[in-house]
């Protein structure tokens, strides 16, 4: 068995929290009610981690939830009672935004930890109301996961199953609203790959597939219903989703061809899986998906987002503006997407 510390991160903070910071607050506080887990920022809260991930912000992390306003008082005897290192790991060391070196276990309460993640507002979060509709357009799916991807090692007073449960997946017509953003994003640059190629522009032709392929990969989470992480992991993520590994192909192709004609014919064949998903799931979409641009050597995708669209009920989500979709659909630049207040400028909230 290879040490404890080269375990995947998310194993090491379970054994850490077990082994240490459970005993400690047994011993100092008896009877406290805590959730611990990790989750936040971090490859190994996605499983993702590898030994290149450890060269900075990982080590000995948590995130521990109390609530009672005790938060402040619990991060203070952490940093007071825990040993100075565990497994040969520091308890205490610097991160990438808080260059000071102190005890890594994030406390706060669930509420408050769920809002930082996510821009959601604490009152919001705990009011037995469904989220309004803009709130869930402001949304990144890598902030979600920061919420509801990580594992869970004890869950005491269970409020923090409560809110990863409220944080699960959409409403039903945000869901169909975000999808038939992503298609109509497809059809409306979707001929140009092929047009682009033909007036003799293959690097112009690239561009534009590349950028199908990302929308193609967001579409992929969407319709299995899973939160998208954000780019360094969204291929890794999509492949490892039912019949990932036959998109992935599809979408190799598109990104290796060196024609516009390959790279054409590689960009129909994933629209045809993803479209082929979306009937499985119970929703519409024409077979095949796409077509001949009218009497031009290119393909378009069929209609896709206006069926999805007719079968939105919530008057709210029926008033948004056709095509725009959510704010990681809106933007990719990433200053915004992590800044909640931006993302939530951008659907208009």
């Amino acid at each position: 068995m290879p040490p404890r510390t080269e375990l995947p991160g998310a194993e090491v903070s379970r054994v850490y929290y077990h082994e240490v910071v459970a005993p400690l607050l047994a011993r100092h506080r008896p009877g406290l009610e805590v959730a611990a887990a990790r989750l936040g920022s971090g490859s190994d809260v996605l499983g993702f981690d590898d030994a290149q991930s450890r060269d900075h912000d990982w080590g000995l992390r948590l995130t521990l939830l109390v609530e009672d306003g005790l938060a402040a008082e619990i991060d203070a005897l952490l940093e007071q009672e825990l040993p100075a290192q565990w497994e040969g790991l520091p308890t205490r060391f610097t991160t990438t935004w808080e260059p000071v070196v102190r005890q890594r276990v994030e406390v706060a309460s669930a509420a408050d930890f769920v809002a930082s993640r996510t821009g959601l507002d604490p009152e919001i979060l705990i009011a037995p109301e469904p989220f309004p509709v803009r709130e869930w357009l402001a949304l990144s799916g890598q902030a979600v996961l920061e919420v509801t991807a990580g594992p869970v090692f004890h869950d005491g007073p269970g409020v923090l199953g409560r809110l990863r449960a409220r944080l699960a997946w959409y409403p039903r017509d945000v869901w169909l609203y975000a999808l038939a953003a992503d298609w109509h994003r497809l059809g409306q640059e979707f001929p140009d790959v092929g047009r682009a190629g033909l007036r003799g522009d293959e690097d112009g032709s690239a561009v534009i597939a590349a950028r199908h392929v990302r929308t193609m990969l967001h579409l992929a989470h969407l319709l299995h219903r899973r939160w998208p992480p954000y780019a360094k992991w969204l291929a890794r993520s999509a492949a490892a989703l039912p019949g990932g590994g036959a998109l992935r192909s599809a979408l190799h192709e598109v990104l290796r061809a060196r024609h516009w004609r390959a790279r054409q014919a590689a960009l129909a064949d994933a629209a045809e899986l993803l479209a082929a998903v979306q009937r499985t799931s119970g929703l519409p979409a024409p077979d095949p998906a796409t077509e001949a641009f009218f009497d031009r050597p290119h393909l378009g995708i069929r209609e896709i987002a206006e069926p999805l669209s007719a079968l939105i009920e919530d008057p709210v989500v029926r008033e948004l503006p056709a095509g725009v979709g959510t704010a990681e659909q809106i933007s990719d630049n990433v200053t915004v997407l992590v800044d909640a207040a931006a993302r939530r400028r951008l659907v208009g909230g």
